[in-house]
């Protein structure tokens, strides 16, 4: 299985751009704008710079299409790991609303230092943030999907709903 080559285009003044082309030559893009709006586009497949079809999203559309197609697809990824490498699991623990790292810096949580486990994504309303450095500020109701030992994981949840 090869890896999708996608192309990112800066839109000045609009967002961004994401593009790739299917396996059978099908171009595919999302615009995101900085208002927050989306819209998954479907080029001409005989002029690949001509939209022959647009789909807008709003929030919870995009939300939803984000987790059909991301949040699955890393812990489908993590499971395929887990069967080649004995011991390793990996879970989705959710950040509470009372938790101490809710509105923080995932850094200050020093997850890795503590238990050993990885936080390899997080996904916030549908959409997967992957390997989030430790800038990444959790907000309450994100899933944060963690590798590790089965002992190290548990420890993660421990801290993440404690501290």
């Amino acid at each position: 299985m090869g890896l999708v080559e996608v192309e990112q285009t800066a839109l000045p003044g609009i967002g961004l751009r994401h593009d790739f082309t299917t396996r059978k030559g099908q171009r595919v893009g999302l615009v995101s704008y900085r208002t927050g709006r989306r819209d998954l586009v479907i080029y001409d497949k005989d002029d690949p710079d001509a939209v022959c079809h647009t789909v807008r999203l709003n929030d919870e559309e995009a939300d939803a299409l984000a987790e059909l197609l991301g949040a699955p697809r890393i812990v489908a990824r993590l499971n395929q790991l887990h069967q080649q490498v004995e011991g390793l699991v990996s879970v989705q623990l959710p950040i509470p609303a009372d938790s101490p790292y809710a509105g923080r810096p995932m850094g200050d949580a020093r997850v890795r230092t503590r238990t050993s486990a990885s936080i390899v994504a997080v996904v916030r309303g549908g959409q997967v943030f992957a390997s989030p450095g430790p800038d990444f500020v959790f907000g309450a109701g994100d899933v944060v999907v963690v590798v590790g030992s089965e002992d190290s994981t548990g420890e993660v949840a421990d801290i993440l709903v404690q501290g």
